[in-house]
C-alpha cells in the first residue's frame, strides 16, 4: 500500500473520478492509504480509525465499506471480527455486501415499486420479484467523498455521496453522509447518517457488515449468543416481505428476549425458518424517544469472551444468520466462507416500510434532514 504524502499544519486535498478526501493534521489523524484501484481506474483509499483501547477500523470509500475491525478477546489479543476482501475487485464483485453501507432503501422493497405522493415508482428487480438493499447498483457500488474530521477525543471519518434524482428509479436529489466515530478512551464505534433531498422520497440506511466475535471465520456462529430486545418481529411471506402483521416472539423460535445461541432453534419445523433458510427478519425494537438510542441486540462469543452490545435509534433490527454463504465466496487471505461464517444486525426501519402504512414512516421531505445513530460497543467477559 502506499500511503499519500502528509501536509503538516495544512490540508492534504485528494481527488479522483467520483469523489475526494480531506486530511487534517490536527494529533488525531486517520491513517490512509490506497487500497487499490477500480476497474475503471479509480482509487479507492482506506482509512483506518484505531484508539488506546485496542480497536481499530479500517473503511474504504468504495461503498463506505467496514472492510475490517479488530477487537481485543478477553486475553486483550485482537482478531478481525467482520468478514470482507482483501482487495477492490472483491468489493465490485460483492454479491453479500460485506460490511457495505445500504441505501437507498435497506432491505426489501416488494414487486420493486412503491407509491409515493400518488405516483408510481418503479425500481431495478435484484431479489426474486423484489428489490433488494437499494437496486442492482446501489450505495455500496458508489465511490464517496471522505473528509477526516478529527479531534481531540475521537476519531471521526465523514463519507458523503450525492445521490441523482431517479438513480435506481428513487425520487429526489438525495445528499448523504455517513460518519464513522472512534473515540480514544472507548471502546466502541459510532456510525451516524444524515441525508436531506430537494423532493419527497423514501430512505433507509443501514451498514451491512458480518460479524464473527471468534475472529476466525473457518468456525460458524451458531455457538453465539444472542439477545434481542425485542417481543415482536414482523413475518415474511415466501419471498420475504413483511405481511404487515406484528407477531408475538414468545413460544416460538424467534424469542431472543433472553440469551440464547443461534444454532439452537434455527433448524425447527418453522415456515418462516424455512422461508429464509434460517433467521433474515426484522425484529421490532421497543418504542423510546423519538431521536434517543436504544438497546437493540447484545452477542456473546464464549470462546473469545468477547461481547457486542448494539444501540440505535432506528424502530428495527434486521437479524440475518449468514444462511446464503455457501464456501462459493473466498474473502479476506483466500479463506472460504462457509454456511453461517457470520451474522449480521442491521438496524434500519422495517422492510418495505413504503408499502405498508401501519409501519413507522420512510418518507424524507424538502426541508427535513434524516438522521439515524448505530453504535457498536465491545468488551469481554468471562
Amino acid at each position: 500500500m502506499i500511503r499519500p504524502p502528509a501536509l503538516l499544519f495544512a490540508v492534504a486535498l485528494f481527488s479522483f473520478f467520483s469523489g475526494s478526501f480531506e486530511s487534517k493534521d490536527n494529533g488525531q489523524k486517520i491513517q490512509i492509504n490506497a487500497f487499490g484501484k477500480t476497474r475503471d481506474g479509480n482509487t479507492v483509499y482506506s482509512f483506518t480509525l484505531s484508539n488506546k483501547e485496542g480497536l481499530q477500523a479500517e473503511i474504504i470509500n468504495y461503498g463506505a465499506d467496514l472492510v475490517s475491525l479488530k477487537v481485543p478477546d478477553r486475553s486483550g489479543n485482537r482478531a478481525d471480527v467482520v468478514l470482507g476482501y482483501d482487495t477492490v475487485a472483491g468489493y465490485e464483485e460483492d454479491k453479500s455486501y460485506f460490511g457495505a453501507t445500504i441505501g437507498r432503501y435497506g432491505n426489501r422493497i416488494a414487486g420493486g415499486q412503491f407509491t409515493l405522493d400518488n405516483t408510481v415508482f418503479h425500481l431495478p428487480i435484484n431479489d426474486g420479484p423484489n428489490t433488494l438493499h437499494g437496486g442492482t447498483i446501489g450505495f455500496n457500488k458508489r465511490l464517496w467523498a471522505g473528509t477526516d474530521r478529527s479531534g481531540v477525543d475521537a476519531q471521526v471519518l465523514e463519507l458523503a455521496y450525492t445521490s441523482p434524482n431517479g438513480e435506481m428509479g428513487f425520487p429526489g436529489k438525495l445528499n448523504v453522509k455517513v460518519t464513522y466515530t472512534l473515540p480514544r478512551d472507548k471502546n466502541e464505534i459510532r456510525i451516524g447518517y444524515t441525508a436531506t433531498t430537494d423532493t419527497d422520497t423514501v430512505i433507509n440506511l443501514t451498514n451491512h457488515s458480518y460479524f464473527n466475535l471468534t475472529g476466525n471465520t473457518t468456525q460458524d456462529i451458531l455457538h453465539h449468543e444472542l439477545v434481542l430486545h425485542a417481543t415482536q418481529f414482523t413475518p415474511v411471506d415466501s419471498t420475504l416481505i413483511p405481511t404487515g402483521e406484528l407477531r408475538s416472539v414468545a413460544n416460538t423460535a424467534f424469542d431472543f428476549t433472553k440469551p440464547t445461541a443461534i444454532g439452537a432453534r434455527i433448524n425447527q419445523d418453522d415456515k418462516q425458518l424455512k422461508f429464509a433458510r434460517g433467521y433474515d427478519h426484522n425484529w421490532v425494537l421497543a418504542e423510546s424517544k423519538a431521536g434517543a438510542l436504544r438497546a437493540a441486540a447484545e452477542v456473546f462469543e464464549p470462546e473469545s469472551g468477547r461481547v457486542l452490545e448494539v444501540f440505535t435509534t432506528e424502530p428495527g433490527i434486521q437479524f440475518y444468520s449468514g444462511n446464503f454463504l455457501d464456501g462459493a465466496v473466498h474473502g479476506k487471505g483466500g479463506q472460504a466462507y462457509g454456511p453461517r461464517a457470520g451474522f449480521c444486525l442491521e438496524t434500519q426501519h422495517f422492510p418495505d416500510s413504503p408499502n405498508h402504512a401501519n409501519f413507522p414512516s420512510t418518507v424524507l421531505k424538502p426541508g427535513e434532514v434524516y438522521r439515524s445513530t448505530t453504535i457498536l460497543r465491545f468488551s469481554t467477559r468471562n
